[in-house]
């Protein structure tokens, strides 16, 4: 868990001192790279950190990521412009792959499939506790002391964490066969380019450069060669990074495809909800978060008591009824008045997380169960990868639908001399003496028709999960018989 917190927390605790970073360091027009890069690797190395947890075990790769995290915050802290510090979150976020795909695989070997959602549970947790802590503890530290304490900050849980795992993690010996230990860096090198080109263009796109423009378009045509070049490395491998198994197996390939999309329709609470709060109903950055946060409290509480209903009903059931339930939750979002109080939107994010707690676990905790320990690992990393993937996506997707609507309605607007594009927006509306009162309601109620189209793509995302888990995820899971290592459909798969 305090491996965990290290990735978890950071991917929030800088948010709120960017202000103070860009003052000290520069570099304003590339500041959002301080995110992206870090998301970067941590994406496109689950899948190698997978497999390479199902080589030599979890225990080296775990306390190699948490080496490289804690080097990674050394050297964030030493930064002297933003292009070292941008580099310095990448390596961080290369510790930060290693941790997220490998706690999640060590809480599946540890714990037998009946204790499985209490542990996973108590992970979600810190997750939940990192969401709602992050911001604030990166506000207080920026201000108070200096940014650079964001990072040193790691160091001593980092210690502690890697004492522990040193010192009490110990993972059984298994079997090795005569054949030599041969490791796919060809194909590791690909699937790390492939996913670095790709998700640049996703998360660059239409930001720094328009969608059609030769960058983007290059970008997706060189992603789109090097995954078939990736396809032809992985055939010939002999121990291939992402094993043909991992699509041939029908349970595997639908989770992945229904976590995508529910990586899909998180871009709308996460990323656009705060703007919401503070564009629309004219809350301060600190209600917007407590908004978004109430989310975080109900979904590990909804984890937890998930395995009293998949122990009646069954893994794919239950996640049917959870993403049914999203959908309905998403669908009513964009009927809340306009402006509107701040409990409509809370509410719908408390009964959010609740649902997506009774879909998301079951899943994790099934697809787990139906393999064994030498295939964990790389099925672990495929969810998760293709959950993170789905995000990157969601974040170029409805980013362009928001802004498509706002430019639409802007073409149209009463005044002129309008922002154009939806950051422009926020930060004229959070001036409230630069625009005019008519002005300011049109701008507003504009924010919410865009965020609204958001909110019916997100329910769109929500009703491809469900698709899926339909038409594709069978009816039961071949779960391992956690003694004799063989699949059988039991009634709580």
């Amino acid at each position: 868990m305090l491996g965990m917190a290290l990735a978890a927390i950071d991917g929030t605790i800088v948010s709120t001192a960017v202000p103070q970073i860009v003052g000290d360091l520069g570099g304003f027009a590339v500041f959002s790279w301080l995110f992206s890069g870090y998301l970067l690797a941590v994406t496109v190395t689950l899948p190698v950190y997978g497999k390479l947890s199902d080589t030599f075990g979890r225990k080296p790769v775990l306390v190699a990521g948490i080496v490289l995290f804690l080097v990674g915050s050394v050297l964030c802290a030493l930064a002297w412009n933003m292009a070292a510090l941008i580099a310095f979150r990448v390596i961080q976020g290369l510790g930060g792959g290693a941790l997220q795909g490998t706690v999640q695989t060590v809480a599946a070997d540890l714990y037998p499939l009946r204790e499985r959602p209490r542990i996973q549970a108590k992970l979600s947790t810190v997750w939940a506790t990192s969401a709602v802590a992050g911001p604030a503890a990166g506000g207080l530290l920026a201000t108070y002391a200096d940014w650079r304490w964001i990072f040193l900050i790691n160091l001593p849980v980092g210690a502690v964490a890697l004492w522990l795992v040193v010192r009490h993690f110990h993972e059984p010996a298994r079997p090795r066969t005569g054949a030599p230990l041969r490791i796919d860096w060809a194909g590791a090198l690909a699937v790390f380019a492939t996913g670095v080109l790709l998700l640049t263009a996703l998360v660059q796109g239409g930001v720094a450069w328009p969608w059609l423009s030769a960058p983007s378009l290059g970008l997706l045509g060189a992603s789109a060669a090097l995954a078939a070049l990736t396809v032809v490395i992985e055939r010939r491998a002999a121990d291939p990074i992402i094993p043909g198994w991992v699509w041939k197996r029908r349970t595997i390939a639908s989770v992945n495809l229904a976590l995508g999309a529910m990586g899909l329709l998180m871009v709308a609470p996460t990323v656009f909800l705060p703007t919401y709060a503070q564009s629309v109903l004219g809350l301060g950055p600190i209600a917007a978060g407590f908004v978004l946060s109430v989310m975080t409290l109900s979904w590990p509480v909804s984890a937890a008591f998930s395995n009293r209903v998949y122990n009646r009903i069954g893994f794919r059931l239950t996640a049917v009824i959870g993403m049914s339930a999203t959908l309905l939750i998403l669908l009513a979002f964009p009927l809340l008045p306009y402006p509107g109080s701040a409990w409509q939107p809370a509410l719908i994010m408390l009964l959010l997380g609740a649902a997506l707690g009774l879909f998301q676990l079951p899943l994790i905790v099934g697809v787990q169960s139906t393999v064994g320990w030498s295939e964990r690992g790389t099925t672990t990393a495929s969810v998760l990868f293709c959950r993170q993937v789905g995000q990157s996506l969601g974040a170029a997707l409805f980013g362009a639908v928001a802004n498509g609507v706002l430019a639409s309605r802007l073409a149209d607007a009463p005044v002129t001399g309008l922002p154009r594009d939806l950051d422009a927006i926020s930060h004229a509306l959070g001036d409230p003496g630069s625009l005019s009162a008519e002005a300011t309601d049109y701008l507003r109620r504009a924010v919410d028709a865009a965020v609204d189209h958001v909110y019916l793509g997100a329910a769109g995302a929500a009703a491809l999960a469900l698709l899926v888990l339909v038409f594709v995820t069978p009816r039961r899971f071949p779960v391992l018989d956690e003694d004799t290592g063989n699949a059988t459909p039991t009634a709580r798969g």
